[in-house]
Order: structure tokens, then sequence, then C-alpha cells
């Protein structure tokens, strides 16, 4: 190999570099002479075409001269074929194109080139990974196993020297990218007899069809095959035999080979002839067939013995036919590819659950069962091996490449999860969540995809202790669903605050420096070059400064584009932390010396308060988030126009740090059946639903007769509201059915029961029948059934039964639902048995999924912001009227004078009520609801009142969770989690 080839080699050596095209090589590779594997080398690769080195046509001969011209008949006919299925496939899927991988060692690219005109011919891509003949085992296993995962390869074949193609090597292929049918699984199923099943040698094949289409009868015939090796040797055997050839295999020092030529009816060369072996060994009239380039060579006896056989078939007959079946395989290839893409029932092998009585406690329940591996998952679910990236054993990121690949797909049905208004207690959403899930898929066999949200810390250590579900219907490992997953929220932590840390910071260098100071060090000289940053450039476009140069710029934009001018006292951006810290509520920053005397009040938040968190909730694309980042609104400047992280440049950082986050987190349940984990925006000041993107994943995933389980924060008022007026909006979704969740517990509350407290053991009017508090407290259900009936979407109640419920009170219940218009009412148990306790759940969401849904929006987003929060205040919670602070009223006119006020509304109000007071249980009325203040999301995409007084930091109570929670240093094993 020249020197000038070797750096061209070395940039070719990983031409498939994702996410870019593949592109289809021309490069002065020369193939060695083993490459073909066919014939020498044991193992099939690409047999090289052996074209005269001057140009000439092969030279191939037969009686009669009909040996080209049947080749090249049978060439266009396979080549047609192919080409004709790869068009019915194309209809169906435009985007779709096969692309058949050759890695070479090698530097003859003869084979390159037909290879190259067949495959273009018949629609396909093919592509070349060009390594030195010197390579090793070691180096082509590598290259194999990138083309392995590469999801746009859907054949790879070898064209690599003979003492390359070891086992190690070929069965390192992926079989269903094998299309020379040289690994271990695609001949053992040859041999067994499933060829359809399996990609059958393009050279065995080629030899099969060249002789069939001469006129030879192989039914009895003598084959000997001479010289060949492993995959072909084995190919050929099989095939000779099923046509009911007696079939002999021999190599070329075989003492016996003389007597074996003379017996042969036909003999098919698989490698070259050795110099001693003289030709007169095969008898006259024996059909030849040769698969080794220099049997006719000069040093062979040339033109001479061509007359001295019945039949020669030559090698150029042998691999142009076996580059065409190539091609066809390739496309059996693709077409198997695309119908594995295509919906189906997954084939997944749940978990068995042996459910104990007593209920253990979640966590020995969660310890108990071993989760399936999550790439097992994955795969059982239809991801493929490039859309993953794993977290330990039992928890992967699923990229969003996966939506572009099934984008085509129909969507499952879109099933909400609700709620009744809940006790400080909580009335299990999540666990009807899971338990609806399992029931689908574990037990009715129905794809069914769970879409949660990532639970924060401070909950976890504060006064919940977990949110992962409970029971026999939970998230596994419930450890590691709690204590921090893949580190989202800490994405969100570090994005949050590294935009708090650049208001103050720009509000302190604007302060302490001249316009032409501040513009120097904003625009800086580097080695004698000042130039915009992209993002500076985008502001200047928004000042309508319509300039790159820096110099150019007059005094005036100097000063208007260095300075922001924001006033301290509209700030709206805080710092967070996702710990329940109350003393953080309120805090003096900047009281260090070198802050120079610049100080203000500002606050912390907890982390899922943050809008980012409620930006990564929402959005649908990398693109999208980065747009979104960018136009939330952290101050005002003091002439009352928006910042934003754009102005002071952060933008791209924040994407940067969140590019891992916006990705969903795979996961499972107790009985194997997977769970996407992802966003967890507040239920009070956000809409507190999981991500916008794991939903639509989970959609494509299912499949059109599949279902999509999502859970929404609090009850019906705050959580649903917010999921079909503000989540469905930015979807795009349609939601099929609401699952309402009640419990007796709770009903007994809006009853007129005592009140109930987080830690302190139930009252006996809980723990005892009593049907009247139950039926007085219908009310709230049946007010809860109502507002889901605003939005035209069915809904099943389900009650979340507890061993205290009586069969009077269950009975009730649901008898009382289906009068209020539910669809139906089904008692769940899931939490005492698991799936099987939901499984009447289950069968009543798919029932009324099957109805068609009149889904539509409480208002129109174009309404006056007043206008919208009146309707929500009483349509939704059934009050009387609104009040507005003259502070709301200032900042309602202020948002709409910024041009933000066609965004929807998302209220922020306590969950414990359906009015702006805790304690006014049941269906309050003829109550005004009183808004303080009025904030806006602009990233996020809504405006959100806050009714009352609403609190962005939860404190920690006198014995906090954490009391409990603690690990196990021989084990590792975490202890006190619920």
């Amino acid at each position: 190999m020249g020197k000038r080839l070797l750096p061209v080699l070395c940039q070719l050596r990983h031409p498939l570099q994702p996410p870019g095209p593949l592109r289809r090589l021309r490069v002065p590779c020369r193939a060695s002479s083993g490459g073909g594997g066919g014939g020498s080398g044991g193992g099939e690769g690409l047999l090289g075409q052996r074209r005269l080195q001057n140009g000439q046509a092969p030279s191939s001969c037969s009686p009669g001269g009909r040996t080209p011209a049947m080749r090249d008949s049978i060439v266009r006919e396979v080549i047609q074929s192919s080409k004709e299925v790869l068009r019915l496939l194309q209809e169906k899927n435009p985007a779709f194109k096969p692309v058949l991988a050759i890695i070479q060692a090698g530097d003859d690219n003869l084979m390159q080139e037909m290879n190259q005109n067949l495959a273009e011919e018949a629609g396909l891509n093919i592509t070349h990974i060009c390594l030195p003949p010197d390579s090793s085992e070691a180096e082509i296993i590598d290259e194999i196993l990138k083309m392995n995962e590469d999801t746009r390869v859907h054949g790879l074949a070898l064209q690599i020297s003979e003492n390359l193609f070891s086992n190690k090597v070929l069965n390192v292929l992926k079989p269903e990218k094998d299309v020379d049918g040289v690994t271990d699984i695609n001949l053992g199923k040859l041999v067994r007899g499933d060829a359809h099943e399996c990609f059958v040698s393009p050279v065995a094949k080629a030899v099969i069809e060249l002789l069939e289409k001469s006129g030879v009868n192989l039914d009895g015939k003598k084959i000997l095959v001479v010289g060949a090796h492993g995959s072909l040797e084995a190919a050929l055997q099989c095939l000779f035999q099923r046509k009911g050839s007696m079939t002999m295999s021999s190599q070329w020092k075989t003492p016996q080979l003389q007597s074996k030529l003379h017996e042969a009816d036909i003999v098919v060369l698989g490698s070259p002839k050795p110099e001693e072996i003289p030709l007169t060994w095969i008898q006259p009239g024996t059909t030849v067939l040769n698969c080794s380039h220099d049997f006719l060579s000069g040093k062979a006896g040339g033109g001479s013995q061509r007359g001295h056989f019945g039949g020669l078939i030559q090698e150029d007959d042998v691999s142009v036919l076996a580059a065409a079946l190539r091609i066809q395989n390739m496309v059996s290839s693709g077409r198997r590819w695309l119908r594995e893409q295509q919906h189906r029932r997954w084939r997944l092998p749940c978990l068995k659950l042996q459910p104990l009585c007593p209920v253990p406690s979640d966590i020995e329940i969660s310890r108990a069962q071993t989760p399936k591996a999550v790439d097992v998952l994955a795969k059982e679910i239809g991801l493929l091996s490039d859309e993953i990236e794993i977290y330990g054993k039992s928890k992967a990121k699923v990229r969003l490449s996966v939506l572009e690949r099934l984008k085509d797909q129909a969507d499952g049905k879109y099933v909400l999860v609700a709620g009744i208004t809940p006790t400080p207690l909580g009335e299990g959403k999540s666990t009807v969540t899971i338990g609806l899930v399992q029931a689908l898929t574990a037990h009715l066999n129905v794809n069914s995809f769970a879409c949660l949200r990532q639970p924060s810390q401070g909950p976890t250590f504060g006064v919940k202790g977990g949110a992962a579900g409970g029971g026999y219907a939970q998230v596994i490992p419930m450890e590691e669903f709690n204590l921090h997953l893949t580190g989202d929220i800490h994405a969100i932590t570090a994005a949050n605050n590294l935009l708090a840390a650049a208001i103050d910071t720009r509000i302190l260098h604007e302060n302490t420096q001249t316009d032409k100071a501040l513009y120097n060090r904003l625009v800086p000289l580097v080695n004698g070059v000042r130039e915009f940053s992209e993002i500076q450039l985008a502001r200047l476009k928004k000042l309508g400064i319509n300039k790159t140069d820096p110099s150019t710029l007059t005094e005036e934009e100097v000063s208007t584009f260095a300075r922001l001018n924001i006033d301290p006292s509209t700030i709206t951006w805080q710092r967070v932390l996702d710990t329940n810290d109350r003393f953080l509520r309120k805090i003096t920053i900047g009281q260090g010396n070198a802050e120079k005397g610049y100080s203000r009040q500002a606050q912390f938040d907890i982390a899922v308060a943050s809008e980012i968190m409620a930006v990564l909730a929402l959005t649908d694309s990398l693109a999208d988030m980065k747009v979104r980042l960018g136009r939330m609104v952290v101050a005002s400047d003091k002439s009352g126009q928006p910042v934003t992280a754009d102005d002071l440049g952060v933008t791209g950082a924040l994407t940067v740090l969140m590019k891992d986050a916006i990705k969903p987190n795979l996961m499972q349940t107790l009985e194997g059946t997977p769970v996407f984990v992802h966003a967890g925006p507040f239920a009070n000041i956000a809409h507190g639903n999981s991500s916008v993107l794991a939903d639509k994943i989970a959609l494509k995933l299912v499949g059109e007769e599949g279902f999509v389980v999502t859970e929404a924060g609090f009850g019906a008022d705050i959580g649903m509201e917010k999921f079909f007026n503000i989540k469905c909006r930015a979807s795009g979704l349609v939601p099929d059915v609401v699952v309402l969740v009640a419990t007796v517990r709770a009903l007994k509350m809006h009853g007129g029961g005592p009140s109930v407290t987080a830690g302190v053991p139930l009252k006996k009017e809980y723990t005892e029948e009593n049907i009247q508090l139950v039926a007085d407290g219908c009310c709230n259900l049946q007010k809860q059934i109502q507002i889901a009936q605003l939005f035209g979407v069915p809904v099943v109640v389900a009650l979340n039964v507890f061993k205290t419920d009586t069969r009077a009170e269950i009975d009730l219940v649901c008898e009382l639902a289906k009068r209020a218009g539910a669809f139906d009412a089904v008692p769940c148990y899931h939490w005492s048995i698991g799936g099987k306790g939901s499984v009447d759940l289950a069968r009543a969401v798919r029932e009324a999924a099957s109805k068609r849904s009149r889904f539509q929006f409480l208002y129109d987003v174009q309404l006056p912001v007043v206008e919208k929060i009146r309707t929500i205040a009483q349509a939704v919670y059934g009050a009387k009227d609104i009040e507005l602070s003259p502070e709301a009223q200032a900042k309602i006119d202020r948002y709409t004078q910024q041009g933000f006020g066609n965004l929807p509304i998302c209220m922020a109000k306590t969950h414990l009520s359906l009015s702006h007071q805790p304690d006014k249980k049941g269906v309050p009325r003829d109550f005004i609801l009183p808004i303080s203040d009025v904030r806006a999301s602009i990233g996020a995409g809504f405006i959100y009142p806050l009714v009352g007084t609403m609190s962005t930091m939860p404190g920690l109570p006198t014995r906090p969770c954490f009391y409990d929670i603690d690990l196990d240093t021989e084990t590792e094993q975490v202890k006190g989690l619920f």
C-alpha cells in the first residue's frame, strides 16, 4: 500500500459518526487475495470480482457461450426483484433506505465497485469502512461492534484476509445484520431447516442457482466441494443435500483427492488450486463450478483446457450473482427491521408477585423483588440499543431520537389519573396508576406505560418518606426512584442558580462600571480580535441594531447593548434547593465586602418550584427547550420591559446543563412493566404533571391498542384542570379517559369527619363503618366528576380500598359515583395484591377508552387574563366571583402590556379544599376567591395567580422522616423509606 493512501484510510477509519448521515465511500481500497472468504477463508465476506486488469470483460465460458448471458439474466432478475420489494417498502416508509456496511481490510477495490453499482441500481445505500491490510483481529471486532449498534446499518459484510476469519470475529456480527450468513446462528438455522428465518450464504446460493439455470439436475448427483472451509463449506453441503445430491467435501491435500475427483459428477472449487494438482484429475464431461479466481490462469493451462469439461462456470459468474444475492439479503434485512419497528404486542415476561399478609413495608416489598436488567426491559418494549443510556442496572435514560424513528406510528390511548380533594395523607394516585398498568400488561396482556413525576427530596426527607407508589403497586427499586435518580433535579438546581447568579452579577457590574468599560469586558479583545458571541448577536437583533462588527457601534448603541438596567425590586427569579428549609424563605444577599454595598432581600424556593422544572415538563424537543429557557423572564428593566435569560446571555449554558435531564428515565413496576419517571413540577405554582416528552414517547411505544397512564398532582380541581388547559395545549395530545381516585377515608372527611394529620393515628370515624359520613362526603366526588365532564372526557372512578373499608361503604361510593355521571366505578385492591387487584379497573378503562372522546378546553387563551381566572374560579372551584388585590391587578396590566396576556392560567392554591381555605371540605359555595398576586412563567408558558398565601419553600416538621432513614454500612441497603 502506497504511503499516499495511508492518510486516506486513517480518515475513513470511522466513517459512521452519528447523528450525521451515512456516507457512501468510493475509496482506493484493494481487497487482499483471501478477501472473499467464500473460497479460502472459511468465512464468506465479499468474494472478489476479478476483472482483467486491462479493462476487458470477465472471462467466463461454457458450452455454446451461454453462461455470461444466463448469469446476467439471473442477476438482472434478482436486482429487479429486490428493487421492486424495496419500492413497496418505501411507499409506506418514504424515509427508509437500507444501508449495507462493508468492513474491508485490504487494498483491492474491484469488489467494492461491483457492490456499489449493484446497490445503487437496487436503490440501497452502501458504505465502506476501509482499514489497513495489517489490521488486527481486535481492530476488526471493534469496527463490527460499532456497526452492530448503528441503527442506520441494516446489513454488514466482511472483506478481510483468510487468517482473520475466526469464530471470534464472525460471531461478533449480529445475526440479524449478517447478510453473508456466516454466524453460527444463521448457519444453525439453515442446517435445522429454517432457511426462511435466516440469511443464507449468497455464494452458496449463487452456486446452486447457476447450476440449476445451466440445466444441471442435482438430484442424485455426486457433488465434490474442494478447498472450501467454514461457513461456505457448511452452506454448500446443506443446500446440495436439500436438492437430493450426494455431497462430499475435501481439501486439496487429501490423499484420496484424485479418486474423489474421478467419481464426482460436479466439482465445486472453493479456493485456489495448488500448482501440483493437475487439471487432468478432473474427468472430461464433469461440470466444474469455480469459486476461485485463478483456476484458469495461464499457469493452469490457459484456454487450452476449457473444452475439457462438460460445463464451466467461472468465478466471475459466481461473484457477480453472489453480490446480487447479497443485495437481496439486504432488502430482506431491511424488511425485517421495518416489521420489528411496527407496533406489536410486547413479548414482555412479567415478574411474578407473591403477596404476603399482612402486607410488609414498601421498602421490604421493593427489596424482595429482583428487577429486570433495564436494557432487557428496553428491548422488550421496542427500544433500540442506541436509544438508551444505562444508569446502573435498573434505570436508563431514553434518547429523544426514538420519536423521530416512530413518528409514523399511531399513538396509544391516553389516560389521566386524578383524584378527589385529598386528605393530608394522600389518597394513592401513584399507587392506582401503577396498579392499573400492572393489571393491563401483566394480567390482560395489553401494552401499557406509566408516566410518573420524579419526587423531590424535600418531601422525601420531610413528611412523605417516598413517592414510588405503595404496597404491591410501586416502582422499583424504590430507593433509586426516591433518591437522586439520574440527577435531573440537580441539573435543574445548577441551571436555576447559574441564572440567579448571572442576574445579581450583572446588576453589580453595571452599577460599578462605565459604559465603555462594561462593553469592553462583555465583548473582549481576544488575540487582537473583538467578536460578538452568537447570543450577543441575537440581543443586537432584538434591539434593532443590525451590526456585527463590535467596533462600529455608536456610544448610544454601546450603552443600549451593555446595560440591562434591571430594576432590583422586580426580580422574580429566586435561588433553589431540593431540601425543605424554612429559614431560607427570606434571606439577604450581597453582604460581603466584594459586593460593594449592593445587597437585597431574596429567598430560596424548593428546586421543583423552579420555572426550569416547568419548562422541562412542557418542552417537546431540545431545540424547543432552548427557546423556552431563553425567553424566561427574570425581572423588568427600569422602563418596565421584561428582562430574559437571553438578555443575560446565559441560555446556551442553561441548555448545556439540561441536555441530559431532558431525556425521560426508564424504570419498572414490581411486575416488570415499564415506567417513565420524568420531571416533577410543583402542583401548586406549576402544572403538577410529568413531562410531555415521556408521554409522547410512551404513546408511540405502546402502539395504537396500548395505554399510557399518567398522573396529575393533587385533586382534579388542580392537577387535572392544569393537565387539560396547560399540558394538553402544549403537547397537542388528547386524553381518552380520566381515572378519578377516591378513598372512603377522604370522603368521610368531606362528609364532616374530624381533621386528619400526618403522623397522628386516625380517629375511629375513619376506622369503623359510618355510612352517613360516606354519603355526605360523596358531594366532593360528584363535584370532581362534574369538573372532568366540563372537558368532555369520560370518568372512571377508582376506589382505592383500605383494609378498614366495609363492603357497604364500598358499594355506596360506587353507586353514587355512577349516579353522578361516572362511566364506571370500581373498587381496587392493587396495594394488597398487585395488578391482579386492579383488573376490573383496567377493563373499565379499556371500555371507556373505546368511546369517542369529546375533549374541549375550558377557555380560549385569547380571553383577557382576568376572565380566564374568573372562568376557572367559577366553573371549576364553584366560587361566586374573584377578588383581585391592587398588586395582582397591576401585575396583570404589566404582563398584558408586555404581550403575555394570551397565555393559559396556572392557579396556585391549596390542594386541601376546592376553595382557598384548607379547612373548607366537601363542596364550599358562594365564596369569593381572593387573588393576592399574579406571576408569570413565560418560558414555561403560563401566568400563575396566587390564591391566598402560597409557600414555595416547605419547612421541616418537628420530627422529619430523616429520623427513620439510615444506611446499613455492611450491605449498603437503605432503611427507613416507607
